[in-house]
């Protein structure tokens, strides 16, 4: 029942049992949306429910009621949607209801306000409601025909914002109306309260919600059609399905997650996207060997590990934690696995670009991972300076921080975000997304492109994909390109597959010639 499950979580984060997100996460409830909105507005009106709790004595006329179901229901009745619960708990509530409301309006009264919002502690009003961000999903459908559909359900397409008026422009967005992104076409902005989780493009997969932060490592990445990459902390998989859309679905991206839930959740979102270049590995990215034959060819590699979050807009844990800031202990924790991992995507031999990426606003998880990691790889890699328009840049803490972008929800209308892209010295290649260089790899592709894909297709007549045995049955089937793969190694070898797709490892003879040639 969803109000009892609202309680137990906001018990347990009383008791520092865990996140919001985690915590609803994985709680049994089914409707995760649900259960997650509920919570969150208990939460942001939680010092307000407390006092008219206290004020009332309602723990006291009703010695049954517990405080966290109290809170629920308290919310409920005064500022959601009404009680949506019949037996005891509605008599209680019914009883006290007078008292309830007469609280409330003492409370206005001596705030001096007349709305129920106006009563919300400054942490919670002052937080930047961010645009509604979608991207079209280019593997079901092209950008113009989206734009097409949305005017006929009764949008209106405003003039496309230029770089330096884009705040501004989405600012002023009215209802029903929405623009193209300046940075990344494929991506649409509308106003914050849009809803689109009844729209059929959604449900067919045609239209994705996606925060713009979270779309610009594979748009700096830029994998071609005929690449292969890892995505190596992939769940939930919007950015595997961005990718994939980038690739034309032509390609190979291993995309590796440890939880098993969150796998099965980007299995049903990949494969509603449309995504069928996609391998789902359940292991992880750091047991994987980067000598292991099956991944000889990986020349694009995005990182997206584990993070604070502290650059998420909106998120409530703030509320439950007095302190309000996360301890240097954790931040040192994180800062030493991310450098771990990107440590590991630098390492695979045929490497072209690594994109790192976190959403988190602290410099020892951002700046200070990157610059170790540069240090470590000087002369082999260089920082690629990406979005050369964007304003917002890295910090100045080492020379090539420039190069960096970060983001945020005041100065860039995102989530908190920080990317860097490593590109291989002995392989030069000008990655400047903007406008015209995102029409090759949207709709399009340049020179380079076309004749990477000439050489793949030459390579995939001659060459058989190795078959390898799993130790452990993976649960279900991985879709692989247009093949059903059984079993996977979850471990040290990460993947075993038997397949009959197109080869992503190389003749050593071949990628010698292809180094003299590039």
């Amino acid at each position: 029942m969803l109000y009892t499950e609202v309680a137990a979580i906001l018990l347990k984060l009383d008791n520092k049992e865990g996140t919001v997100k985690s915590l609803v996460y994985n709680s049994r409830h089914k409707n995760k949306r649900q259960l997650y909105a509920l919570l969150c507005e208990t939460l942001k009106y939680g010092s307000i429910i407390d006092d008219i709790i206290t004020s009332t004595q309602l723990l006291k006329r009703e010695k049954f009621l517990k405080k966290h179901m109290a809170q629920v229901l308290v919310y409920e009745q005064l500022f959601g949607k009404g009680l949506q619960i019949g037996g005891k708990y509605r008599e209680a509530m019914n009883r006290n209801k007078t008292a309830l409301h007469s609280a409330l309006v003492r409370l206005k009264v001596r705030s001096k306000v007349s709305r129920n919002e106006d009563l919300l502690p400054d942490t919670v009003k002052s937080q930047v409601s961010l645009p509604r961000y979608v991207r079209v999903n280019t593997l079901k459908i092209s950008v113009e025909e989206a734009i097409e559909k949305l005017k006929k359900a009764g949008f209106s397409l405003a003039d496309k914002p230029s770089v330096e008026n884009f705040g501004n422009t989405i600012r002023d967005l009215e209802t029903g109306q929405f623009v193209q992104d300046p940075h990344i076409p494929a991506l649409l902005v509308f106003p914050p309260e849009t809803g689109f989780h009844d729209n059929q493009l959604y449900k067919s997969g045609e239209i994705i919600l996606q925060d713009k932060a979270s779309c610009i490592p594979a748009q700096v990445l830029a994998p071609p059609p005929g690449a292969c990459v890892i995505d190596a902390c992939a769940a939930p998989g919007n950015k595997t399905s961005h990718m994939a859309s980038l690739m034309q679905n032509n390609g190979k991206i291993f995309a590796f997650d440890i939880d098993a839930k969150r796998l099965a959740t980007m299995r049903s979102l990949t494969q509603r996207a449309g995504v069928s270049c996609a391998q789902l590995v359940h292991g992880s990215f750091l047991e994987c060997d980067p000598g292991d034959p099956r991944y000889s060819g990986v020349e694009y590699i995005l990182l997206d590990p584990s993070c604070s979050g502290s650059g998420i807009a909106n998120r409530l844990d703030h509320l439950t934690d007095e302190e309000g800031s996360i301890s240097t202990e954790r931040l040192e924790s994180l800062a030493q696995f991310q450098l771990s991992a990107l440590r590991h995507a630098l390492s695979f031999p045929a490497a072209r670009r690594v994109a790192y990426s976190t959403c988190s606003v602290h410099r020892q998880e951002n700046e200070d991972v990157v610059q170790a990691a540069l240090q470590e790889y000087e002369g082999k890699y260089h920082l690629q300076h990406i979005l050369p328009t964007w304003r917002h840049r890295g910090t100045d803490t080492f020379p090539q921080a420039h190069r960096c972008i970060r983001a945020s929800p005041e100065q860039d209308r995102t989530n908190g975000f920080f990317v860097a892209l490593f590109e291989k010295n002995s392989e030069r290649v000008d990655v400047k997304v903007e406008q015209t260089t995102s029409q090759n790899t949207e709709h399009g592709e340049n020179a380079f492109v076309k004749k990477k894909r000439r050489r793949r297709t030459e390579q995939s007549k001659t060459t058989k994909t190795p078959e390898t045995n799993g130790k452990e049955e993976l649960e279900g089937k991985e879709l692989v390109g247009k093949q059903l793969v059984g079993k996977q190694l979850v471990g040290k070898e990460c993947v075993s597959q038997k397949v009959q797709t197109e080869n992503t490892s190389r003749p050593k003879k071949r990628r010698k010639k292809m180094k003299q040639e590039t």
